[in-house]
């Protein structure tokens, strides 16, 4: 076991927004966290990588408690894509790259020769070679997104966790970093462990999904088992029709109509 979070409460200014959950992230698996906005989705990935403290519960790494593991440790072991990220707009795309190195460094922070040969990997994995010189400002979305992800794979983690990693993105682009994650996940066994919107692609691209609700877990397991129409219409409120994708041997649905009743019933106060 990777990751196991076992009744993990997660507070703001006392008040609690994640409810005893329980998550377990194996290694090899793609881990989908779905829900409703405000769910606490984003927050629970917060809390699984540290960057968030939380009140109750036990989440241990590799069967130590994260909290007493040191940062560079960590960071041995977990590579994060937050949702908003503040680069420098000189940054080209080695620079940022380089980046993922740095938990393997000594003090000084010079890379070696391994260091520079992972680089050269984690760039031409990503198809990232024709633009290594340029600025990440130059780049489209999907092509920024997949220079963060080349710096994830260059800091030769087991794990990769990404929010919401196809938000802002057409959907050609969604569909070429998704198609990486799987790819690195195949060809790598990197263990993902990521937060998605579109239920369709958190469908076709996880091993196991956790659904939230109001800061709790309320459904896991394989998609194709806990994905259904009644689902649907309890958490995200919307009548479905699902058909089989059989090219890529997996169901898909399509809403229909809003259910408003429940809806508005579930907002009176």
């Amino acid at each position: 076991m990777l990751i196991k979070a076992s009744n993990l409460t997660i507070a703001y200014d006392k008040k609690e927004v994640v409810h005893k959950i329980n998550i377990n992230v194996q290694k090899g698996e793609i881990i989908t966290i779905v829900g409703p906005n405000g769910s606490g989705k984003t927050t629970v990935l917060k809390a699984l990588t540290r960057i968030i403290k939380y009140k109750k519960g036990e989440i241990l790494l590799e069967g130590k408690e994260i909290r007493k593991i040191k940062d560079k440790k960590i960071a041995k072991k977990i590579a994060i894509l937050p949702q908003t990220r503040n680069t420098p707009e000189d940054f080209n795309v080695e620079t940022l790259v380089r980046y993922g190195r740095f938990p393997h460094t000594n003090w000084q922070g010079k890379l070696s020769k391994e260091d520079k040969d992972i680089i050269d990997w984690a760039i031409k994995k990503t198809g990232m070679s024709h633009f290594r010189k340029n600025k990440l400002t130059e780049l489209s979305g999907g092509e920024r997104q997949r220079a963060w992800i080349a710096m994830a794979l260059a800091q030769k983690t087991e794990i990769i966790v990404l929010d919401e990693p196809t938000t802002f993105l057409d959907l050609s682009h969604q569909l070429e970093v998704l198609e990486l994650v799987k790819n690195l996940n195949k060809s790598e066994n990197v263990t993902i462990l990521m937060v998605l919107h579109d239920l369709n692609q958190a469908i076709r691209y996880s091993t196991r999904i956790y659904v939230m609700e109001k800061g709790k877990v309320i459904a896991k397991g394989n998609p194709e088992e806990i994905i259904s129409s009644e689902l649907l219409k309890d958490v995200f409120r919307v009548n479905s029709d699902f058909y089989e994708d059989k090219r890529h041997e997996c169901n898909h649905f399509i809403p229909y109509k809003i259910e408003r009743e429940i809806h508005d019933r579930r907002n009176i106060k």
